[in-house]
């Protein structure tokens, strides 16, 4: 159902095959944790680009499989990711129905409707 293809202007993304109702998991990714005195490392790599901010006081980071760091960012989503820290999951959920070859996106920042520029992990609000 889902798959990565080339969106113009934004590099490689992820697509749905079939539509997706409002509510729906789209995914469970597991992540693999990097513990905060690792993260200097981390960003010194490609992988900079692709990891979330984790953890209760968002000092670790994580990196997600399956498709989770393949979404793109959107201000205006029709997805959101929501962290499972106990399981150590990433969970992306439709917000709004997706149609079929449509690109699933998600606001960066958390929340749907924050507005914030991004890159700054200290300004995400978990849903935990």
């Amino acid at each position: 159902m889902l798959y990565v293809s080339y969106i113009a202007s934004k590099g490689r993304g992820v697509l749905t095959s079939k539509t997706i109702k409002r509510d729906t998991i789209i995914e469970r990714c597991p992540v693999i944790v990097v513990h905060p005195e690792q993260i200097d490392y981390l960003q010194e790599t490609a992988l900079n680009d692709y990891y979330f901010c984790w953890g209760k006081n968002q000092k670790s980071a994580a990196i997600t499989l399956g498709f989770g760091s393949m979404y793109n960012h959107s201000y205006t989503p029709n997805a959101l990711y929501r962290p499972c820290l106990d399981e150590q999951i990433m969970e992306i959920v439709a917000i709004k129905t997706i149609l079929s070859n449509e690109e699933i996106t998600f606001n960066y920042n958390g929340s749907p409707n924050d507005k914030t520029p991004l890159w700054g992990c200290d300004t995400i609000e978990w849903m935990t």
